[in-house]
């Protein structure tokens, strides 16, 4: 238990009971009146407390009433020759721990004294976890000045209390994931999971397999029972990015599982019910895909309830330097490196470059400037970007997938062709450079 305050007058009883928590390994402190008692209280920090009821200027109520101010977490047990029921409860009712009449059996307060220091331990655990589920599930910072920033931050503020869909629009980069565990996070859901899951980057198989599980011996290698992302979602968020990309047969059992939240696995036939809430993110656009025939009308629909639309980091250069110095900060730190800001040359420098890889590309861009940095600012000689190119695209009016698509090449070309350099540069994975390279 560890320093244990006892509050009485008697010398006799204080002796008895000080020579009983020696014995049991607890160290003590007397107090000889109340009034003493509540000035240990405010000065010291105590696991538990024993305090008469009846005690000289300050009675043990008192006591009491200053460990619940000044150390609320302190158990505290009353004693006394006079107790009554009703004085029991008033002291229960003012937080103590329990109560003890005289005489009292030794082994009784052997008792509490072990149960006391349990809930001590209990306590502080609990204090542990709450901290932990804090730190869990804060919402995740959204960087930037602009005023496009802050709208996005009220409308996030606005729908993560609902259960509503939501779909997060905007170029790849733009930071559509952030968004959605900003919402989880803000949510009555957010101690829960937020089930992530790449529609894009799994074949018509796979992805079925990952978001509705399968029953052993489904297909060629299920050797095992799996769960999919909706059943482990449960309660939490499933956050669906690239679904412009599912096939028309997955869009088919997706809606029937977002509309009834039932799904039966693959190979299985028993219906299983989830409750999860739908995010989903694309940067392609739905409402030509539902033209061609290729996304279905009534799953758009359902999906698009709540829009959120992020604009691309050229439209809010406002936000680069904010952006610079938080992803400075942030790989300062993991690599141990001295840096500490950008000269004004380089600054310069990423407000002119159009970023089409967006948020994702500068940090990356960051990432490698600060690994070849020696100096304790970054420079221009630190950054590898193509900017003559990407400001000719630009000038030349070229739309987006255009821009894309020669970034892609450019990168490519700079990486000799090796997929997972170019990967690692634009912050995207190579089935998504495959992916792009049949697209293009």
């Amino acid at each position: 238990m560890g320093k244990i305050l006892i509050a009485e007058d008697k010398e006799s009883m204080a002796k008895m009971l000080m020579q009983a928590l020696e014995a049991a390994e607890y160290e003590s402190v007397w107090a000889k009146d109340g009034r003493e008692a509540i000035q240990q209280v405010r000065d010291e920090r105590f696991d538990l407390i024993i305090t008469d009821l009846k005690l000289p200027y300050k009675d043990g109520l008192a006591v009491l009433e200053a460990a619940r101010e000044f150390c609320p977490r302190t158990p505290v047990i009353l004693m006394t020759a006079y107790g009554t029921i009703e004085t029991a409860v008033k002291a229960v009712k003012e937080g103590a721990y329990d109560f003890l009449t005289k005489p009292f059996d030794p082994d009784h307060l052997s008792n509490l004294l072990r149960n006391a220091a349990k809930q001590r331990q209990l306590s502080r655990e609990n204090i542990g976890l709450k901290g932990t589920l804090e730190e869990l599930t804060r919402p995740p910072e959204i960087i930037g000045v602009s005023s496009h920033i802050g709208h996005i931050k009220e409308l996030i503020a606005t729908v993560a209390g609902t259960s509503t869909t939501v779909m997060i629009r905007g170029e790849s980069g733009t930071g559509k994931e952030l968004v959605a565990q900003a919402i989880h996070a803000q949510s009555d859901r957010r101690f829960f999971p937020i089930v992530s899951v790449n529609c894009g980057a799994l074949s018509e198989t796979l992805l079925e397999s990952e978001l509705f599980g399968h029953e052993k011996g489904a297909f060629t290698g299920a050797l095992y029972r799996r769960k999919g992302k909706l059943e482990i979602a449960d309660g939490g968020t499933l956050f669906l990015d690239e679904i412009g990309t599912i096939d028309m047969k997955t869009q088919v059992d997706l809606l029937r599982a977002i509309e009834k939240k039932e799904f039966t696995r693959l190979g299985g036939n028993e219906d299983i019910h989830s409750d999860f809430r739908v995010i989903c993110a694309t940067n392609t656009n739905l409402e030509e895909s539902v033209k061609k025939g290729l996304f279905r009308e009534d799953l758009y629909y359902r999906l698009q309830v709540y829009t959120i639309h992020i604009e691309p980091l050229r439209r809010r250069p406002e936000d680069i330097p904010e952006l610079i110095s938080y992803f400075i900060q942030m790989y300062r730190i993991k690599m141990s490196k001295p840096v500490t800001g950008i000269s004004s040359e380089a600054m310069q420098m990423l407000l002119k470059y159009p970023w089409p890889g967006n948020v994702r590309e500068l940090e990356n861009a960051i990432e490698r400037a600060m690994v070849v940095s020696h100096g304790d600012q970054l420079g221009k000689a630190d950054f590898l970007l193509n900017q003559t190119a990407s400001q000719d695209m630009v000038s030349a009016g070229l739309s987006m997938e255009e821009v894309e698509k020669k970034h892609l090449i450019s990168v490519l070309a700079s990486s000799r062709w090796n997929i997972s350099q170019a990967a690692r540069i634009l912050g995207i994975d190579r089935v998504t450079i495959y992916k792009k390279l049949k697209k293009f």
